[in-house]
């Protein structure tokens, strides 16, 4: 460590810098990614480096001693370089431009190989899912895992996750106009397999992933993503930390909150309308003066300790633009600040003696033409893994049963808000299809639609999270779905460990008719 550290003095590391940086992984063991500089500086005589690990999340950026550089394999920006970010990826910028090295020295290149991501099968059209049948049948390939794991929400962000084209797979071409998704999906029940289970291959000419993901993300609402802007400042944290009631929160991004309060040591936020002070003295000052003890705005939920306000981006614009400066922290792509009139706000709170404290969060345009019935949503640090983002997802679905509409969140989504959603799609699916009973000694019956205007979930959801648990097969001349008992033994284990659920009895809520703008 001492020579790494020798090394990093006697040669200058500039910004676009790239060598490995010595970090702990989950288990707490040493490991070395490649890391890119993306800012020097100097406190108390020490040089301290912000990195950026290659292929990691940008919330595990952090700056660095000298002696976690690993100096022999250190590699200077290249030269022809011009360009300062790589257009619309979130990934490192390109190499910096040109700059003068002190010091030339020999470098050993890295190069880092990406393992290929494993196959996501094809989804096939939804009038080929539309003919499915449901076999309860033993599989042993086929094992589904609660992702009560991954509660944590982050943002519903454009380019949180990479669009993946599936390359097509040999097999026999279906016929896309062989049913609707009104067609009967005949239900069997078996207890052991009577017959094998054939894959269901994808149509030749599928290239879109399992996901539903739009190629590029639409440029209106909160969820514009042009990285084209990007630079050295957005790309590093700039809040240390956040007080917030009896929370400390450490940052995971960038948030454009006023510069001089930036180098302070902690960032003071009131938990009740979230305006931001310098110091413990001023937040001091105004809770004698703030009258609030939860959030502005209507309470239409409230079961046990936890309820639902909703709050009006025009109206309570100033409570809006806090929460989405405080959101922002913990979603990455977010770009939503101060033009909240066109949206909504569901703030979940939880109660106790000293009022309603803030536990997550999500936004929805009062006005969507696609059909998204969210733009962002957060879990906040402390309260994540405890099955708030799950019931942050039911809540939105609830209101969109209320409204009679079937909605989706805005996509692409995030690494782990596709998890969160992916675990509530198949938990809400499953629950349904075990729950069919057959009709007068015939095998119960459902269609996609169906199940689509049950749950509120879209129909292309219902559809990719079928073909995410590997249900869709065809056997004898039909589209079925096979639940195994693995699927089954598995969906029972989430569900007993989901005590959280939505009461529709206690949510009072009445839906606007937002085209009217006398409304706003």
């Amino acid at each position: 460590m001492t020579k790494m550290a020798d090394s990093a003095s006697s040669v200058e590391i500039v910004e676009g810098c790239r060598l490995p940086v010595l970090r702990k992984n989950q288990e707490h063991e040493d490991e070395w990614p490649l890391a890119e500089i993306l800012s020097v500086k100097e406190v108390s005589g020490r040089k301290l480096y912000y990195v950026h690990y290659i292929d990691f999340n940008k919330r595990l950026d952090e700056w660095v001693t000298s002696d976690r550089l690993d100096m022999k394999k250190l590699q200077f920006p290249k030269k022809e370089a011009k360009t300062p970010t790589k257009n619309g990826l979130p990934g490192s910028r390109p190499s910096s431009p040109e700059r003068e090295v002190k010091r030339k020295v020999d470098t050993v290149p890295l190069v880092t190989q990406v393992p290929p991501a494993p196959p996501v099968p094809s989804l096939p059209s939804s009038a080929e899912a539309s003919q499915a049948s449901v076999f309860p049948v033993v599989r042993e390939t086929n094992t589904f895992k609660t992702r009560e794991d991954h509660e944590q929400l982050s943002s519903l962000t454009t380019n949180g996750t990479a669009r993946r084209l599936i390359p097509s797979q040999p097999g026999r071409k279906r016929k896309a106009n062989c049913g609707a998704t009104d067609e009967m999906i005949k239900v069997l029940q078996y207890n052991k397999p009577q017959s094998a289970s054939v894959f269901l291959p994808p149509p030749e000419d599928s290239q879109d992933s399992s996901d539903g993901i739009p190629s590029a993300p639409r440029m209106t609402g909160s969820l514009v993503s042009d990285r084209s802007h990007d630079d050295i400042v957005t790309r590093m944290k700039n809040i240390e930390c956040i007080e917030l009631g009896r929370h400390r929160l450490k940052p995971w991004y960038f948030s454009p909150y006023p510069q001089e309060l930036t180098s302070l040591p902690i960032l003071y936020l009131c938990e009740f309308c979230l305006k931001y002070l310098k110091s413990l003295k001023c937040l001091q000052r105004h809770l004698t003066k703030c009258n609030l003890r939860h959030p502005p705005g209507n309470e239409i939920y409230r079961k046990g300790t936890i309820s639902f306000f909703e709050i009006d981006g025009r109206k309570n614009k100033n409570y809006s633009q806090n929460l989405c400066l405080l959101a922002k922290c913990f979603l990455d792509h977010k770009t939503l600040y101060y033009d909240t009139d066109p949206f909504l706000f569901y703030v979940m709170t939880e109660y106790d003696s000293k009022g309603f404290h803030i536990v997550g969060y999500f936004s929805k345009e009062k006005e969507s033409t696609e059909d998204y019935n969210v733009a962002c949503i957060l879990t906040l640090p402390p309260y994540q893994r405890r099955g708030y983002g799950k019931l942050l997802i039911e809540f939105s679905y609830e209101l969109s049963k209320v409204e009679g509409k079937t909605g989706t969140p805005e996509k692409p989504l995030s690494d782990l808000g596709l998890l969160s959603y992916r675990s509530y799609w198949s938990q809400t699916i499953l629950e349904i299809l075990m729950d069919l009973k057959p009709d007068n000694g015939e095998r119960p019956q459902i269609t996609i639609n169906e199940i689509s205007e049950i749950t509120s979930v879209k129909k292309e959801d219902v559809i990719s999270t079928l073909q995410y648990l590997n249900l869709i097969n065809y056997y004898k001349g039909q589209y079925i779905l096979t639940l195994s008992e693995d699927i089954v033994d598995g969906h029972e284990r989430a569900m007993q460990k989901r005590h959280l659920r939505i009461d529709p009895k206690c949510l009072h809520f009445t839906p606007k008719d937002w085209s009217k703008r006398g409304k706003w």
